[in-house]
């Protein structure tokens, strides 16, 4: 048997790197993904792949946005309670 293991995961990383990513950090890459794809010169493949991308880092930026709206909706009216 050998020691090297073959690597099978590496579809699954980009999205556990992504739930790590702070919203700048998954807006630059966003932005990063559009530049890209609108240069063009990728392949039909690489060109899924960076869609997928953007639709998956367009949910975490939305998804870190809704927090912070309920952050500030929970002390805004929380504040508005105390008055």
């Amino acid at each position: 048997m050998s020691d090297h293991e073959p690597d099978t995961e590496p579809d699954t990383e980009p999205s556990t790197a992504l739930d790590a990513l702070t919203y700048e950090q998954a807006r630059e890459e966003l932005l990063d993904v559009v530049r890209r794809l609108e240069t063009g010169g990728s392949t039909l493949e690489e060109s899924l792949a960076l869609w997928e991308r953007g639709e998956a880092l367009a949910t975490r930026c939305q998804a870190l946005l809704d927090g912070a709206q309920e952050r500030l909706d929970a002390v805004t009216g929380a504040a508005a309670d105390d008055d």
